[in-house]
């Protein structure tokens, strides 16, 4: 049974974590970067001269690793453990290389009952480590499936607001992103070596036909998205971007995503063409 205490109080001190162009590179390849090799704003994702990096990388970077795992005193199933939302909050240019300093801890703990599970809030900071400069905070939100029901003689925290759906309406525009066959093979070299991802027969053991993208890449996907629809291809004018990630892309797959324009923030959902599958929903960004 989690130990409420001791996982509240949780942190991962410093990590540190040096990265250069060809990490930028390889992330963008892996969301989908330069598929029109031709365009100059996708080229910029993907060549050394005047890269850029996506917001959404700050995702990966400075990761504290599976210390749920790890840290068998706190009391998590590891194994039943789901990533199921994200959000990134710029505070300054994500630099295209360099070293950043990655500070994580337990924001919130959710006890939803005996058999319901918990849901638990993993905040990280990033910080220059030339400058000092605070570059961005990521949140996790991960749903311990089975961990709920411990929070009887302790105080549990209170849920988060529930999420802004996307508006009733019409899509004020609609974003087709394809997918690779080989795009988990390509995205988890930015650090996720969940076999799920990659071996066929693991994938089946865990009741998929075939393995699965990783949610972060759905997410960066639509990050990619919205930075070439909505900021002309400058990924410094995306500030924040959060979504729950609804259920899984395979590989291949062709991404379609829903956007509304709400003055200085766009509301999206993505769907899986091929199913119809909901597979990113509660997507809020602000430009």
């Amino acid at each position: 049974m989690v130990d409420y205490a001791k996982t509240r109080a949780w942190r991962s001190g410093d990590v540190r974590h040096a990265y250069a162009a060809r990490d930028t590179i390889l992330y963008a390849l892996g969301v989908g970067a330069a598929s029109d090799p031709l365009d100059e704003r996708q080229l910029r994702l993907v060549y050394e001269k005047n890269l850029v990096s996506l917001p959404t990388m700050a995702a990966v970077l400075a990761s504290p690793g599976a210390w749920m795992r790890d840290n068998a005193e706190l009391g998590i199933n590891f194994a039943k453990m789901v990533h199921g939302e994200q959000s990134v909050q710029m505070h300054a240019v994500l630099p295209a290389s360099g070293t950043l300093v990655g500070r994580s801890r337990v924001a919130r703990l959710v006890d939803k009952g005996e058999g319901k599970g918990a849901v638990m809030h993993v905040e990280k900071e990033l910080w220059d480590e030339a400058t000092n400069q605070l570059v961005a905070v990521s949140e996790q939100v991960l749903f311990l499936r089975g961990d709920g029901g411990f929070s009887q003689g302790c105080r549990g925290d209170e849920p988060a607001p529930a999420p802004t759906p996307v508006p009733e309406r019409t899509p004020d525009r609609v974003i087709t992103l394809p997918t690779r066959p080989d795009q988990a093979v390509l995205y988890r070299l930015s650090g996720d070596l969940n076999p799920l991802h990659i071996d066929p027969a693991l994938a089946a053991r865990a009741g998929f036909p075939r393995p699965i993208l990783h949610g972060l890449a759905s997410y960066g996907f639509a990050c990619r998205g919205l930075v070439e629809a909505f900021c002309d291809g400058e990924p410094s004018r995306l500030k924040a971007i959060r979504a729950r990630m609804s259920a899984p892309v395979f590989p291949g797959d062709t991404i379609r995503l829903e956007c509304w324009r709400l003055d200085d923030r766009i509301a999206f959902q993505a769907r899986v063409v091929e199913r119809e599958a909901l597979v990113l929903s509660h997507g809020w960004a602000t430009i």
